[in-house]
């Protein structure tokens, strides 16, 4: 019975504790995508993130989803993705586009998806990813947006 009141004190404590770091660190909406240079036509147009789990966990693997068109076929190219921590550059990788998504890219609507595990020494907190998409002669796209790196999953899984 004593061990049953602990437990039943334990979960009480960790849902007040996941509401209150929800309070005080909600996740930002990975829907707020921005353009590297409002003044460029890019080839790739970005209509939205979703990524998953929202906000990352430091050792759990998590999935960026990259909505995307365009008005082209695109034969190969890559990845670049560049990585800050409340402004401060902590991480650079590029990637074969063509290993990041079948291709040739056909013409119209597509999803990039690139999944990672974070790895653990990974401070919790605010986040900004910046990717671009190149070809062989141009860029095709250049977004920016914010993510939040947690120490645990604050959902029921």
């Amino acid at each position: 019975m004593a061990s049953l009141l602990r437990l039943k004190k334990l979960k009480l404590t960790l849902v007040v504790l996941s509401s209150t770091l929800l309070l005080l660190f909600p996740p930002i909406p990975a829907a707020d995508v921005k353009y590297c240079d409002n003044n460029i036509d890019y080839a790739v147009k970005v209509h939205g993130v979703k990524i998953s789990p929202d906000p990352v966990v430091i050792g759990k693997p998590a999935t960026f989803n990259i909505s995307a068109s365009t008005g082209q076929d695109i034969p190969g190219g890559k990845v670049v993705i560049k990585v800050s921590y409340y402004g401060l550059h902590v991480h650079t990788e590029t990637h074969n586009l063509c290993e990041e998504i079948s291709c040739p890219i056909a013409a119209g609507n597509f999803v990039l998806s690139h999944s990672q595990t974070l790895p653990a020494f990974a401070p919790p907190g605010s986040y900004t990813l910046k990717m671009t998409m190149e070809d062989k002669h141009q860029l095709l796209t250049c977004i920016s947006f914010n993510f939040k790196i947690s120490l645990f999953s604050v959902s029921a899984d």
